[in-house]
């Protein structure tokens, strides 16, 4: 009870804290604006940050009460260093700083951090049977390299609404967990605090109905912040007598930001570009390229991620020496390396698991139902008008091809909804295709599907629409429109989709 008592109330000092943060940052112009390799579409404040300083200094302010009665010695080096990479990730979001002058102050933190809060990375454990590495005088450039890598790992996977904090959140849940067991009480109520300050960050950032888009950004004031706490805590929670975990349990504790981030950087190498260079080849931006939707690729995220986490976790309780779990993890990272390689290989093999998984894609726009005989057209479109009921508005076409199967079914429907990229109504899309499909599963030989708007980005081989040509095999292919009917104000905002290519029943 204590426990969810602190949750709520951190959940709500961030919330407040972020709806003023918005406020600020709108007038002071720390806004992400539309633009270049950017998705979204409206201006939107770099605010995320601002929920977590405020949960941190709410911890400072309440001392030891804060925390159950338990003492977090480190506390004032840890506000130190949370408020100072705050500040400059808060300029950063305002002034786009190089990367040079981040990784100093960066480093600077992280120098804070062995010398101020005395948390060090002094040893990595037993990376090989009977041999412990001792970092001895490499204990501080490795700290420092660590916690560098631990920012900027945050930073990196920041890229899509709600990925960034939804794993941030369920590793935090699972170190908490791990602190439990290792009887550090007092880090279990930080951890419990950040997980509130997180899930408020999550209710502006996160899509749910109601919420179409982003509401704030975690920025970069709010995602070096996030690293930076997590390479405290897992630095501190890895070593000594006390120590909770290993250093490969925390590996496995943020693995999938680290192999992005890693994974990325080398394949940047490989291509003998900078490494520090953005591009679009993140783990999320090559979902984004296979027509996911936001929400799916969150859901996979956290997925793996706690695929990751309870393995290192399992790992540490079960006793499995230190050695194992770090070349199981050098595998997998190897393994994810390979695939991400080559993306041109990957992307269509996201959009096969995408169409096995029934998860529908952004590039939705419609139901197609067909092929039909012309005669049964018209009580299928009555089923197809019945089905679809006053939900949205919609534009029915019926087209008759002049080409026939031996059966003569060379009818065929499309039904145009002009999704927009709405995620949840792609969603009301594909369940209203599963209940026509079982309202028509009486007529034999009728497929129901998803329609898919063809542009360059979603479908490469796309060429001419609406009766012209997608390839050799289609050129003597033509459909005639036979009928059609809107319901509500239909309109298409771009010219990109809802033109109809669909294949013939025979050829």
């Amino acid at each position: 009870m204590e426990l969810l008592v602190l949750f709520a109330a951190c959940l709500l000092i961030s919330g407040v804290a972020i709806r003023l943060g918005s406020a600020l940052a709108a007038r002071l112009g720390i806004l992400d604006r539309p633009g270049g390799h950017k998705q979204h579409e409206a201006v939107t404040p770099f605010a995320g940050g601002f929920g977590l300083i405020a949960v941190l200094l709410s911890a400072s302010l309440l001392g030891d009460g804060f925390f159950g009665g338990a003492v977090l010695a480190p506390v004032p080096g840890l506000i130190l260093g949370a408020v100072l990479i705050f500040l400059t990730g808060l300029a950063d979001d305002i002034w786009h700083l190089g990367f040079k002058p981040r990784f100093l102050v960066q480093a600077m933190v992280a120098l804070s951090m062995v010398f101020i809060g005395g948390v060090e990375l002094r040893s990595l454990g037993e990376l090989l049977p009977g041999v412990m590495v001792d970092l001895g005088w490499l204990a501080v450039p490795v700290t420092v390299f660590a916690t560098i890598g631990l920012i900027n790992a945050v930073n990196m996977i920041d890229g899509i609404d709600g990925l960034s904090g939804s794993v941030s959140l369920f590793s935090l849940a699972l170190t908490a967990i791990v602190a439990h067991y290792g009887d550090h009480g007092a880090y279990v109520f930080f951890l419990v605090a950040l997980m509130g300050g997180v899930a408020g960050f999550l209710y502006f950032n996160l899509r749910y109905p109601g919420n179409r888009r982003a509401r704030v950004f975690l920025g970069d004031n709010g995602s070096m912040l996030l690293g930076f706490l997590f390479a405290w805590l897992f630095i501190d929670l890895s070593q000594g007598e006390r120590a909770a975990m290993t250093p490969v349990t925390a590996l496995w504790l943020f693995a999938l930001p680290l192999m992005d981030t890693v994974g990325v950087m080398l394949r940047r190498f490989w291509l003998g570009k900078s490494p520090f260079r953005p591009d679009r080849h993140h783990f999320h931006h090559l979902f984004v390229r296979a027509g996911f939707r936001v929400c799916d690729i969150v859901a996979v995220a956290v997925l793996m991620q706690l695929v990751f986490a309870l393995i290192g976790v399992c790992g540490l309780l079960l006793g499995v020496p230190d050695y194992l779990m770090f070349w199981l993890f050098l595998g997998v990272f190897a393994g994810y390396l390979l695939v991400i390689l080559r993306p041109w290989r990957l992307v269509p093999g996201l959009r096969r698991l995408g169409r096995w998984l029934g998860l529908p894609s952004v590039d939705v726009c419609g139901i197609f139902v067909g092929y039909l005989r012309r005669e049964k057209s018209p009580e299928t479109v009555a089923l197809i008008s019945a089905g679809l009921g006053n939900a949205h508005d919609y534009r029915l076409g019926v087209y008759e091809m002049n080409k026939c199967g031996t059966d003569g079914r060379n009818v065929y429907v499309v039904v145009e909804i002009p999704a927009n990229g709405d995620e949840h109504l792609i969603g009301r899309i594909q369940r209203d295709a599963l209940r026509l499909k079982k309202r028509l599963a009486g007529h034999q030989g009728v497929e129901v599907r998803l329609f898919m708007c063809r542009s360059a980005t979603s479908d490469p081989s796309a060429g001419a629409m609406a009766g012209g040509d997608r390839g050799p095999d289609r050129r003597d292919v033509r459909s005639s429109l036979i009928y059609s009917v809107e319901r509500g104000h239909f309109m298409v905002d771009d010219g990109t989709g809802c033109e109809v290519s669909v294949p013939p029943p025979c050829l």
